[in-house]
């Protein structure tokens, strides 16, 4: 796939293109079946496909306060693009210059003049430009006169009546609900960071973890302990992982991610940006009387790891 930051990076011989715009946080399940119809149809028309979509949520820049939490930061989204197979992503940073944009210079200068579209593949409720001033009617009216058709696809809805959104999402997040959220994803949930030095208590208790640093990459999940993966350079390994604060000990900073690492007592991570990923929860975090009783849970956490990570590996 080839990233294009920004109009300016669109090459002048860019080909014909079936396009879809969105802001595709999460590249969810929903995002996922676009992304299939968008290829379908440029498979039909002989058209390259291309995704455009944001460097962050409009609301980041028009109303912090009420902006909800990114499940994916914009590389995490441009690698999960990635994955589908598209021709492109054209990443636009979302500032003012953008977001006072009239709906008809948007589709001008992005849709028309830059990537030569043939067709666009958007949402029903897909909005653009100023405000969210253009709806699908004058999306469909600027085709005529531009010269690409407009095709809509309905909302995945797994139950029948809730369609998947980033909003559900966050809220299976929000309660630890990872099995869940990964369904709607299509992929597991994931934060990506630095490996940095703790307090390597884990390490002093015969556990020890692999802490991401605070400013980690993606929506980390409510408190708890889980059974996941960590991803260093390509190579997968099994991991308990542990979110929140260690309430047996003082003085833990609030929602640390530490991934133990099953089975590998000689692996150095440290410094290394490393991919932590979510398939079950365990339990939630608790408060033990002593190091004792920890160190038992932490042994039993590690069997239902393996037990877990087992049987995903069969299924």
């Amino acid at each position: 796939m080839k990233t294009l930051y920004g109009i300016d990076s669109v090459p002048n011989d860019w080909p014909a293109s079936a396009v879809s715009i969105g802001k595709f946080d999460g590249v969810h399940a929903g995002h996922r079946a676009v992304i299939a119809e968008l290829k379908a149809i440029a498979d039909r028309e002989q058209l390259a496909t291309v995704v455009v979509t944001f460097d962050r949520h409009p609301l980041a820049l028009l109303s912090p306060a009420t902006c909800p939490s990114a499940l994916v930061s914009a590389q995490q989204k441009l690698d999960l693009i990635a994955e589908t197979g598209v021709d492109a992503t054209l990443l636009l940073e979302f500032n003012h210059a953008l977001s006072r944009l009239p709906p008809r210079e948007f589709i001008e200068r992005i849709l028309v003049t830059a990537l030569h579209a043939r067709v666009v593949l958007v949402g029903r409720d897909f909005r653009f430009g100023t405000g969210g001033a253009g709806d699908i009617a004058m999306l469909r009216d600027l085709g005529t006169e531009f010269g690409y058709e407009v095709a809509l696809i309905d909302d995945v809805k797994p139950d029948g009546q809730r369609r998947v959104s980033s909003t559900w999402i966050r809220e299976l997040l929000g309660s630890g609900a990872v099995t869940e959220a990964g369904r709607l994803l299509g992929h597991l949930p994931s934060v990506r960071g630095v490996v940095v030095h703790g307090a390597a208590r884990g390490r002093e208790l015969g556990f020890p973890t692999a802490n991401l640093s605070a400013d980690s990459d993606g929506l980390i999940p409510a408190d708890g302990v889980y059974a996941g993966w960590l991803t260093d350079a390509g190579s997968r390994y099994p991991a308990a992982i542990s979110v929140g604060n260690n309430p047996t000990f003082d003085g833990v900073a609030q929602k640390q991610v530490e991934a133990y690492v099953l089975d590998e007592v000689d692996l150095d991570l440290y410094d290394h940006v490393v991919e932590v990923s979510f398939v079950e929860r365990i339990r939630g975090m608790v408060a033990y009387s002593g190091i004792d009783p920890l160190i038992a849970q932490i042994r039993d956490d590690v069997v239902r790891v393996r037990v877990i990570l087992g049987r995903e590996s069969l299924s």
